[in-house]
Parts: structure tokens; C-alpha cells; sequence
């Protein structure tokens, strides 16, 4: 499976942005799905996971109640709204695949794709 984030750009401070993440091949919907970004000059860092079936989801606390992520199995993608953007929010954006079990830091997730830039600024 291949992914390709979207929908970064720049915008301000309490702006609303969504990310998509189109997957290829036949077995998206098998996989549990989560978003990491990187910000400049730090490590990749996790915000956000949802189950397979989408039921289940999973926040970084300094996302909680402003992004939410869903997913449409249907259509092999997979979604990232993020409201009232800080610029601490500023980084890459990245979707990824949950490859091995345990807790989400970037080792287990694989098939990262091509990230998408999001810029906050004040």
C-alpha cells in the first residue's frame, strides 16, 4: 500500500485545514491508520490514529478537541481535520500504516508517504 497526504498549506492562527491521504492497493481498509508530523528541527511525532473499521481513534494530547480523524474505506482515504491551527501546529504532516503492535511511536507505522507542509502562522 502507497500513501499520499494533501491538503497542507498555509493559513493563521484558529484557521481550519484537512489533510486527506490517498492510499493505493486493495488492503487500506485492513490497516490502522495514523497521522505524525515533524516540525523543524525535531523528531516525528505522533497525532492521531484510527482503527481499521474507523470506530476506534486515538489523539496526541496537544490535538485533543481540535483534530479529528476519520477515514472513508470506500474510497481508500483517510482524513485529518484539524481546526483552530496553532502555530505550534506548523510542521510536515505525514500518514502512515500500523505495522507493528504497541504503542505509536514511529517504528511501528510504515509505508510513509510523501508528507504534506502545514504552516501556522500568528
Amino acid at each position: 500500500v502507497q500513501l499520499q497526504a494533501s491538503g497542507g498549506g498555509l493559513v493563521q492562527a484558529g484557521d481550519s485545514l484537512r489533510l486527506s491521504c490517498a492510499a493505493s492497493g486493495r488492503t487500506f481498509s485492513t490497516y490502522n491508520v495514523a497521522w505524525f508530523r515533524r516540525a523543524p528541527g525535531k523528531e516525528r511525532k505522533f497525532v492521531a490514529a484510527i482503527s481499521s473499521s474507523g470506530y476506534s481513534t486515538n489523539y496526541a494530547d496537544s490535538v485533543k478537541g481540535r483534530f479529528t480523524i476519520s477515514r472513508d474505506n470506500a474510497k481508500n482515504t483517510a482524513y485529518l481535520q484539524m481546526n483552530s491551527l496553532k502555530p505550534e501546529d506548523t510542521a510536515v504532516y505525514y500518514c502512515s500504516l500500523r505495522i507493528y503492535s504497541g504503542s505509536y511511536n514511529a517504528h511501528n507505522f510504515g509505508s510513509w508517504g510523501q508528507g504534506t507542509q502545514v504552516t501556522v502562522s500568528s
